[in-house]
Order: C-alpha cells, then sequence, then structure tokens
C-alpha cells in the first residue's frame, strides 16, 4: 500500500506541530521517521493512525483519501512503545481481539493467530500471561497482534525503546525478517540513528515539525544537506570554510587549516560561507595529500575492535577520530599526521 502525505499541518492549540509535511512512503517499503523529541514524528504517525486528523493537507491510502476515515476503517495495525498487552489475556487471547473486533469466527479465526504467532516464533507461548514474558516477547506478542489483522500498513512508535541493548539488536533483526516476509508497508518511529541506518529502506528525519532531508540511509550519513542532518546522523566534525574555488572534479573549500579539497556535491558558489564536515572514521592517521594535517592526541578510548581519539589542532575546536582494527598503542601528547579523503567532505551551507 503506497502512502502519501501531502503538504500536512497540524496544530495543538496555537502551537504547530507539523508544517507543511509531504512524503510519499511506497508500497512495501519499511520507511523511517526519525528525528530528536518534540520533532512531530509520533504526531505524524498518530495522524496516519487516525487519531489525529490534519488541520490542513491530505493523507492517502493508495488512490483512497484518508482524512475523516476513523482509525477502525483504515486497516491499520499499530504497535505502541509500551506493548499495550492486556494482562488479564493470555497470549493468544492478545493476540485474537483485533479479529474479534473484525467478528471474524472459527477456524480461520484460529488458524490466523497460529500464523501469527509462527511468524514472531510465539506459537509455544501462546496460553501464558504476559507478565510471564521478557520484554522482548511482549514485543513479540504485540506485533503478533498488530500483524494478525493483516493489515495494508503497519504503524511502530518506538517499538524498541524499552528493551535492553542486547534485545534491542536482535528485535531489529526480527523486524526486519518479518518485514521480508510480509512485505507489508511499514512506517517506523524512533530517534535512534543505529536503528534507522541498519533497518530502513529509507529514512525522513525531521526537526520541529518540518521535514530536513529524505533519503536512503548511506545518502544521508555521507551526503547530508545540511549541519543539523550531519550531526543528528552520527558524530562529524566541522569546520567552518569558504568555497575558494569549484572545477569539474569538485571544489575547493578555504579554512583556518588551509586549503581543502572536496568532491561532495554541493550548490555553493566561490565566496560562499560553508560548513566542511567528515566523519571521524574518515580520518586516516597517516600522511597523505591533500586535506592532510597535524594534530596531537588528548584522549584516548580503546574500545577492542576500535580506538577512539580526540585530536586539537592549533586552535581550532578539538576533532575526533576513529581507528579500526588498532595495532600499536598511542599515547596522549603524541602528534600524529592526518588526512581526509576529498570523497569524505561534506560541503553543507553556513
Amino acid at each position: 500500500m503506497r502512502v502519501t502525505i501531502e503538504r500536512v499541518d497540524k496544530r495543538f492549540d496555537r502551537t504547530p506541530v507539523l508544517r507543511e509535511i509531504s512524503l510519499v512512503v511506497e508500497d512495501h517499503e519499511l520507511f523511517f521517521l526519525l528525528g530528536p523529541s518534540g520533532c512531530g514524528k509520533t504526531t505524524l504517525l498518530r495522524l496516519l493512525a487516525g487519531f489525529y486528523e490534519p488541520d490542513a493537507g491530505e493523507v492517502r491510502f493508495g488512490d483512497r483519501r484518508m482524512n475523516g476515515v476513523p482509525p477502525h476503517r483504515r486497516n491499520t495495525g499499530m504497535v505502541f512503545q509500551n506493548y499495550a498487552l492486556w494482562p488479564h489475556l493470555t497470549v493468544a487471547e492478545n493476540v485474537v481481539y483485533g479479529l474479534d473486533v473484525r467478528r471474524l469466527h472459527g477456524a480461520e479465526k484460529r488458524r490466523r493467530v497460529s500464523e501469527a504467532l509462527e511468524m514472531v516464533r510465539m506459537e509455544a507461548y501462546r496460553d501464558r500471561s504476559p507478565n510471564q514474558l521478557s520484554g522482548g516477547q511482549q514485543q513479540r506478542v504485540a506485533l503478533a497482534r498488530a500483524l494478525v489483522v493483516r493489515p495494508d500498513v503497519l504503524l511502530l512508535d518506538e517499538p524498541l525503546s524499552n528493551l535492553d541493548a542486547q534485545l534491542r539488536l536482535e528485535m531489529r533483526a526480527e523486524i526486519r525478517r518479518i518485514h521480508q516476509q510480509t512485505r507489508i508497508t511499514t512506517v517506523y518511529v524512533t530517534h535512534d540513528q543505529d536503528e534507522a541506518l541498519s533497518m530502513a529502506d529509507r529514512i525522513a528525519v525531521m526537526r520541529e515539525g518540518r521535514l530536513e532531508q529524505l533519503g536512503d540511509p548511506r545518502t544521508l550519513y555521507r551526503r547530508p544537506v545540511n549541519r543539523f542532518v550531519g550531526d543528528f546522523i552520527g558524530e562529524c566534525n566541522w569546520l567552518e570554510g569558504e568555497v575558494a574555488a569549484r572545477d569539474p572534479d569538485g571544489m575547493i573549500v578555504r579554512t583556518a587549516r588551509g586549503l581543502w579539497r572536496a568532491t561532495a556535491e554541493s550548490k555553493s558558489s566561490p565566496g560562499e560561507p560553508v560548513w566542511v564536515g567528515f566523519r571521524p572514521e574518515a580520518v586516516t592517521l597517516a600522511r597523505g595529500t591533500p586535506n592532510g594535517f597535524l594534530a596531537r592526541i588528548e584522549e584516548i578510548a580503546y574500545l577492542g575492535r576500535v580506538e577512539q581519539y580526540r585530536l586539537s589542532a592549533d586552535s581550532e575546536t578539538p576533532l575526533k577520530a576513529v581507528e579500526s582494527n588498532p595495532v600499536a598503542p598511542r599515547h596522549p601528547a603524541e602528534e600524529v599526521p592526518c588526512h581526509v579523503a576529498p570523497t569524505d567532505l561534506i560541503v553543507v551551507p553556513r
């Protein structure tokens, strides 16, 4: 089911929460709404569910206009952050609830409950109560309850936020597996960048009720359109600069650390102020040109598979660097040559 959101506004009293949001979630897509608390992502999800109505704009499922359509007539499945399971009902009774509301009876109802529980690998727990389950198991039951109605659109509201780190990793893989199996159009709300990057087909990054950037995870990470997106999708070092020149290979940016060569796509013209950004893992601790500089190690954090450094160079803001598979130990106050490849530079307007 294709979901179209067109110029949607939403206010609570006089406070704008969504401002002219327009985007399309393609059929079968696992689509993420990502942003900090208060950016409007959950409001947008609840608007898709029918719990809220837009003050302006239009929502369509396929060719069907959904404005004014109540939640029970949208054929959506919703998974809430707090699971919302009935504690006095068994696992199977919780899952069957949506089918009872739809007045499905007999063998078909039993078959669909078993099918949903098998899909989330909870068939063996069908007679237990929710308080006999772990957090991850409760989340699976909530997912089965949403899937059993065979929704056109599945809506997930920060479903992993109450789980510990290991369970979150397991459930990420499970949700991705289930999506690949069912191919249900899915809209997933989170503020966790790693969740979004590791699972999404595409991501909409939101801030203060507006859409900042829409794209696949790799594009958002490597080519953010502004500093907010670059900082929100992982860590980034930033230098103030000004475009000195453009040529067929990209551009040259003048900074306090000299001239930097970038192949980044940017519409900035010579003389315009820009931010030059690069990820910590893009810093190579070795001599290289272009974009080479000398830095001093201020802090070291050894994590086994990687070593993290806080670097200082001249009087500028400290930089972060990450070295994979570190072998030879480095030491605070050690001076190290560094460079960043032109293809790893991010250039955005300042």
